[in-house]
């Protein structure tokens, strides 16, 4: 086996028993070098794996940090609210509500929600935050035609929640893409990316049971938190 390899299973064994805590940040390159007797090269090649494999994020101008190796499943298909997915991983969460409006639909919007220039759409920027951390924007756009009215307590609740169960409306299916992208300014601000130059994007375009679009949505997650996860099948010809 080649020694960066050697170097690697050492290190993840070492961060997967807890000997060097998450959070905290791993000898520096010259520390190692000196540890396992190698070149600074090798210990370069083995770094480059860890990050590769979500046990470390570099932080230019520090080091490497260890980061939680307990990562969220989240399913890509399906359909789901964050509260439903917060009662399905058992998991203790947060929704702020940064911004609730209605506006006009620009060039943009007006693609997406296949609705007419200027036609009034309603905007709900939630943050998400689990265990004291600010880990996913999420940025709807919905159809006032077809959802009429939103308040700030719906949307920290469940919009889907209040969709199916007040307005009696049948949510179908959802076509989605999934991208990696630089942080924006907005990314900066809302969440705790502490250092990470990636963010996970999740676009939704989500329909009703009569095929009619009434949602798009930007869910935008902090890559180390996540494990993002499908079920497939191979059909036979």
């Amino acid at each position: 086996m080649q020694k960066y390899l050697t170097i690697y299973y050492d290190l993840v064994n070492k961060i997967e028993t807890k000997q060097w805590p998450e959070s905290s940040m791993l000898p520096s390159e010259h520390e190692l070098t000196q540890m396992y007797t190698t070149s600074r090269e090798t210990i370069r090649k083995a770094l480059n794996l860890l990050a590769q494999e979500g046990y470390i994020q570099k932080i230019r101008g520090k080091g490497s940090v260890i980061i939680d190796v307990d990562k969220f499943d989240f399913p890509v298909s399906g359909i789901a609210s964050f509260k439903e997915m917060e009662q399905k991983l058992n998991i203790s969460a947060k929704t702020v509500v940064n911004e609730l409006a209605i506006m006009e639909a620009d060039d943009e919007l007006q693609s997406k929600l296949q609705v007419e220039l200027r036609d009034p759409i309603w905007k709900v920027v939630r943050v998400r935050e689990i265990s004291g951390e600010r880990i996913i924007l999420d940025k709807d756009y919905l159809n006032q035609d077809i959802v009429p009215a939103l308040t700030k307590e719906i949307c920290e609740d469940s919009i889907y929640h209040y969709l199916e169960n007040e307005l009696m409306l049948r949510i179908s299916f959802a076509r989605k893409e999934i991208m990696v992208e630089s942080p924006t300014d907005e990314d900066q601000t809302l969440l705790d990316l502490e250092g990470h130059s990636t963010i996970v994007v999740i676009k939704s375009y989500v329909y009703l049971d009569d095929a009619r679009l009434f949602q798009y949505t930007e869910s935008r997650h902090r890559p180390d938190k996540f494990r993002f996860t499908d079920f497939a099948r191979r059909l036979k010809n």
